[in-house]
């Protein structure tokens, strides 16, 4: 490819959906679509919304000042496909059938390559991909035991974010990823903390309905026996289960609010449940990395926090005081998806990284 790469980027959200066009690392193009919620209610699952979207994206596009035949390549945020190896991959009829029927669970990611693989069909000449979905498993084979052979830890993690802050850095200390042991903990509305041992995940909690800190709208990790309990007693459905784990949970259960810059701004005023309610999910994601220190035999390189949360230096610093030891801790706020799925993108059609085939 020549100096002039195109890339779209789509990655759809729960209420929007962000898209960017890339000129090589450049973004020359970039557009957060909000959508009514009443609208997308009307669609009885997430991947009835596609057609929806696709198109309002498609009109978007025709909107901006960048000749769509331009387009070399559109990438997708990967969904709930199965469990794959890190890397970018062609979105095949293979990966639409399984994603159009939901078969891992509905997630607004699931989109992402369902629209891709639509809009690249629209143009002229560019391929449709997706790279690191959040179902990435490169779990060593001692992770994945729970304590019952009914129930397999999976791997289900901030794959997209984990990974390309971790390049990155490796790349900030003029070293390879490849070479590094390195905790990775992203801190948004879902919390997952990484084991990476040279270049692989060998170890991370199941962020969207396993295992884990809870986070500002997940339970994570909940006494078994009082869960059963809870469960049976006739007093929830299933679905209302469901929400107390994913949606409801962790300081929405607690507050009322999953909302951490609220949360935070509360504690400081003197509010002593949400202080203690922050403190505690500070803990938690402390005693994840504890543990992550131990998979990797305590030869950890660095810490690195990133993520939404990571914004905030007063929880950050909640939870360093507690694994400064360990090994020396890094902050990368916010998260940039759109520029690591361009990132992505560019180094597959450059040849530098393999294209693989989704089966």
């Amino acid at each position: 490819m020549g100096t002039d790469t195109r890339i779209l980027v789509i990655n759809p959200g729960s209420t929007s959906t962000k898209i960017a066009i890339y000129q090589q690392e450049k973004v020359i193009f970039l557009k957060t679509i909000k959508h009514v919620p009443e609208v997308l209610h009307k669609f009885e699952k997430i991947t009835d919304q596609y057609e929806y979207r696709k198109n309002i994206i498609y009109e978007e596009m025709k909107s901006a000042d960048v000749p769509l035949e331009t387009i070399d390549a559109v990438i997708g945020r990967g969904g709930l496909v199965k469990p794959i190896k890190s890397g970018v991959y062609r979105v095949n009829e293979a990966m639409r059938k399984d994603l159009l029927e939901c078969k891992r669970g509905e997630h607004a990611s699931n989109l992402g390559a369902l629209i891709a693989h639509d809009i690249a069909k629209m143009l002229p000449s560019a391929g449709a991909f997706i790279a690191d979905p959040v179902v990435v498993d490169e779990l060593q084979p001692l992770a994945r035991y729970s304590g019952h052979p009914l129930f397999e830890r999976r791997s289900i993690f901030h794959a997209l974010n984990q990974k390309a802050i971790a390049r990155s850095h490796a790349k900030s200390i003029m070293k390879k990823y490849e070479d590094l042991n390195l905790i990775v903990v992203h801190l948004g509305g879902g919390i997952t903390v990484g084991a990476h041992q040279k270049g692989k995940v060998i170890d991370v909690n199941q962020g969207l309905d396993g295992d884990g800190p809870f986070s500002p709208e997940r339970s994570g990790s909940l006494p078994v026996g009082q869960l059963l309990k809870v469960a049976f007693s006739g007093l929830y459905s299933y679905e209302k289960m469901s929400e107390m784990i994913v949606g409801k949970g962790g300081m929405m259960a607690y507050l009322g609010t999953s909302d951490a810059y609220v949360a935070e701004r509360e504690a400081k005023e003197g509010d002593e449940k949400y202080l203690r309610v922050m403190e505690a999910m500070a803990y938690q994601v402390a005693k994840e990395i504890g543990a992550m220190a131990t998979v990797l035999k305590g030869m950890v390189d660095g810490i690195l926090i990133t993520g939404g949360i990571a914004n905030s230096k007063w929880f950050c610093n909640m939870v360093i005081e507690r694994v400064y030891r360990i090994a020396p801790v890094y902050v990368y706020p916010g998260q940039d998806e759109m520029g690591a799925l361009a990132e992505n993108a560019l180094l597959a059609l450059n040849g530098e990284i393999e294209i693989k085939e989704y089966k």
